[in-house]
């Protein structure tokens, strides 16, 4: 697993080609994604408050325009830059090509892992939505992506007619030797059958953002490495 104690800054050096590759390590722990918000200081202010807590954030806005995308897209990676956690764009190569994001996530009907390789280049981290569908995840390490997730394993509020997963995937998707995310309706009650099965990230959105003290989740949610 391509796991670091602790969240770091991404380790550069030179290809053949003279290009800078980043190589990011990042911790297990939470995954955390942001949720739809039009007011980008609310945003923010949101993320940052619990960011250094995140091994990787995912920037995610489904019903933005393109122009505010990349508004709140660049601002947020400005403040991973800050705590060094690596910020993937959510179903958008575009996007994280023409802001210098860390990586991309894609499911199934985005580009595919290789053009977002091309595109991005060797350091770049790269993340396939899975399922619920081991043939899916297997194609996905083949092709060398970053990281498999697979979800939703509980009822969520966020995606409520999302395909629901058994956690036998995470403990069948070992031997792909990649980190695995496990995503849908976790919370720091339920996070444990996950990481026990063998998630090494658990994707939140509402657990955190939605929770009285968002700090306290995120530290909940942690705990459930340990």
């Amino acid at each position: 697993m391509n796991f670091a104690a602790r969240n770091t800054d991404a380790v550069t050096d030179r290809n053949t080609d003279g290009d800078i590759r980043r190589h990011w390590q990042w911790s297990r722990g939470v995954y955390l994604i942001t949720p739809d918000d039009a007011n980008s200081d609310r945003l923010l202010a949101s993320v940052e408050a619990v960011l250094e807590h995140a091994a990787l954030l995912q920037y995610r806005n489904k019903s933005a325009s393109p122009a505010l995308r990349r508004t709140q897209a660049e601002a947020l990676l400005e403040r991973c830059a800050k705590y060094s956690v690596p910020l993937i764009i959510n179903d958008d190569l575009a996007l994280a090509s023409i802001i210098g994001a860390d990586g991309v996530h894609l499911g199934e009907d985005d580009s595919d892992a290789d053009e977002a390789r091309d595109v991005l280049g060797p350091g770049a981290i790269i993340g396939v939505s899975c399922y619920d569908d081991l043939e899916r995840a297997c194609a996905a390490a083949s092709s060398g992506v970053s990281y498999i997730a697979f979800g939703a394993f509980f009822p969520s509020a966020t995606k409520p007619n999302a395909r629901r997963a058994s956690v036998d995937l995470l403990r069948d998707s070992a031997g792909f030797g990649l980190p695995r995310v496990a995503i849908g309706g976790i919370t720091p009650d339920n996070a444990r059958s996950v990481v026990a099965a063998g998630a090494d990230l658990i994707a939140v959105i509402s657990g955190v953002f939605d929770a009285p003290d968002p700090i306290a989740a995120m530290q909940a949610y942690r705990a459930c490495f340990d």
